[in-house]
């Protein structure tokens, strides 16, 4: 038996989904039979984490400081084994528009995009050259904030008029943006344990054809299919172009790579990597694993015996 602290919750827009990672963790935990420390992580985690003395801290704990390499620094330094990428490979893959040019720079097929922060449209006239990205990248255009998940404040600009207001929503958020082109296909999503592709996932919204915040995390909302039905060739074809992102970001123990498949070329490319995927009821890491043959259960107890082994 071994005492694992499980980091969850935080001041992230996406508290609440890490709260409920967490809390599943710590049921899967208990019933392998640890000794399990729920934290959730505020100002006090450094004196928390010295006072539990765990064997291994269970990162779940999305957004900000969860995802950027924070927490993981802060665990190196206290000497601490921890699930998932260390702080460079998380710190590369939180940020979408250098994860991009990482992955355009090694010939990694991504949707075009470019990335601007709040002070190129206010301070260097950026609004000024919105009519010549919006030429090259088509409507409809994808605005992210540059740092986030779960879908948060992603809007889809149909034409310019709608331009303006997508960059307010995503600038509400993150101080710098991507604009993406949009690609009209399946959403799949290959998840990685240990350098291995699970099986994949496609995420079919019911009703809208956008994987939003709602169809995620909201059961009803989205038709999984795993593992996903593709033509023959298609599924190793995205597994392989997974791993190859897995290694480029110096990724370990586990994470998500997102990709599209173009539904009238076939072609697909990567959107983005998690370094902590959700592990929800409605979560795509957990699925995947459950077709593999490795029960929640299971996927857990080899989270944390990857933690281990890479201390």
């Amino acid at each position: 038996m071994s005492r694992i602290a499980v980091l969850k919750g935080g001041r992230s827009l996406e508290r609440q989904i890490s709260l409920r990672s967490g809390a599943r963790v710590e049921d899967a935990l208990e019933r392998l039979g640890h000794d399990v420390v729920g934290i959730d992580v505020r100002s006090d985690l450094v004196r928390r984490l010295r006072e539990t003395e765990p064997d291994v801290a269970f990162v779940a704990l999305h957004g900000r400081e969860g995802e950027d390499g924070t927490v993981q620094e802060l665990l190196e330094i206290l000497g601490v084994p921890y699930t998932g990428p260390g702080p460079s490979s998380c710190a590369r893959c939180w940020d979408k528009v250098l994860a991009k040019h990482l992955m355009r720079d090694a010939g990694i097929p991504t949707p075009d995009f470019y990335g601007f922060s709040e002070g190129a449209f206010r301070e260097l006239g950026a609004a000024d050259a919105l009519p010549v990205i919006e030429g090259r990248l088509a409507f409809p255009v994808v605005v992210k904030p540059a740092r986030g998940g779960s879908a948060i404040g992603i809007k889809f600009a149909s034409d310019a008029a709608a331009m303006p207001s997508a960059l307010v929503a995503a600038f509400s958020y993150d101080r710098k943006v991507l604009l993406e082109r949009y690609v009209a296909g399946s959403d799949l999503a290959v998840s990685v344990v240990d350098g291995v592709a699970l099986p994949i996932v496609e995420a079919v919204p019911v009703e809208d054809d956008f994987y939003d915040f709602e169809a995620r995390y909201e059961i009803g909302r989205t038709r999984f299919v795993c593992p996903a039905q593709l033509p023959d060739g298609e599924t190793e074809r995205a597994q392989e172009l997974a791993l190859e992102v897995w290694r480029l970001f110096g990724c370990r123990g586990f994470a998500r790579v997102d990709l599209m498949r173009d539904r009238e070329t076939g072609e697909l490319c990567v959107l983005e990597v998690n370094s902590v995927p959700g592990l929800t009821d409605t979560s795509l890491l957990p699925q995947a694993a459950d077709a593999a043959g490795m029960p929640f259960d299971e996927l857990i107890a080899r989270l944390v015996e990857l933690a281990a082994v890479a201390a």
